[in-house]
């Protein structure tokens, strides 16, 4: 004989209990998901992790040169990029550029005329390359000329128009770091021997920066430059190099 069940009022308030427990218990799973949601998409107006170019700061560039003296705490400084706002000081790729700047016959260089660096933290401290050109009529080449680029790492970069008029080109690209440093000394004679350009010739610093510290400290432009808590202004002795001169409009 089969069994009846019986059920009694606690029984059946159980799983109606238990359904009550879990609907609220998910509501309350999806209100504060939706909360947090909301909370995300409010912060998203301001919040990325993408991350921005910033520039920090542009100077125009007066000459290249050497530090008179050697550099407290620099001692590779070989080289020196004079600004009209600072001085640039190279601690690498200083001598591979000396050398291309000394050896080369200066009214044939032409220097890149959108020199950039990276700032990674802002500190002081810089790094990038440096690229410049090197054209003659290919008759006057010699075969120094050529050894000279193999051992400095020069590209044919020939262009149509060196080739219209009989010349050839060589390309240079020098990895440097540096660090920066206030205006030095002897500015105004440094640049009282050299013209002004109608385009001025400049150099600009970067960083990367996640673009919710953008928003949220709402700067914009160009930004401050750190320079290092030991630099000081110094003397320098310019190549026999016309940068302004030289470089291409």
């Amino acid at each position: 004989m089969q069994r009846r069940k019986y059920y009694t009022k606690s029984t059946i308030a159980l799983p109606l209990v238990k359904s009550a427990v879990v609907g609220i218990t998910m509501t309350a799973i999806f209100a504060s998901s939706g909360c947090a949601t909301s909370s995300l998409l409010e912060n998203d107006k301001y919040v990325s992790t993408k991350s921005v170019t910033q520039t920090l700061s542009t100077d125009q560039i007066v000459a290249f040169g050497r530090p008179v003296q050697s550099l407290p705490n620099m001692p590779n400084a070989t080289m020196v990029i004079v600004g009209n706002k600072n001085s640039y000081v190279l601690t690498q790729g200083g001598t591979e550029m000396v050398s291309l700047l000394t050896t080369l016959t200066p009214k044939n260089i032409q220097v890149q005329n959108d020199m950039t660096f990276d700032l990674p933290n802002n500190d002081g401290y810089f790094q990038g390359e440096m690229k410049l050109s090197y054209a003659k009529l290919k008759d006057e080449f010699k075969r120094t000329d050529y050894q000279f680029f193999l051992q400095n790492g020069g590209q044919d970069c020939t262009t149509a128009s060196d080739t219209r008029i009989s010349a050839q080109r060589f390309c240079f690209t020098v990895p440097v770091k540096g660090a920066i440093y206030p205006p030095v000394n002897n500015l105004s004679l440094i640049q009282s021997k050299y013209r002004t350009l109608s385009k001025p010739y400049t150099v600009s610093f970067h960083t990367q920066v996640q673009q919710n510290e953008v928003s949220r400290s709402g700067k914009s432009g160009v930004e401050k430059l750190v320079l290092l808590p030991f630099a000081l202004a110094f003397d320098v002795i310019t190549f026999p190099f016309q940068l302004l001169d030289s470089v291409s409009n």
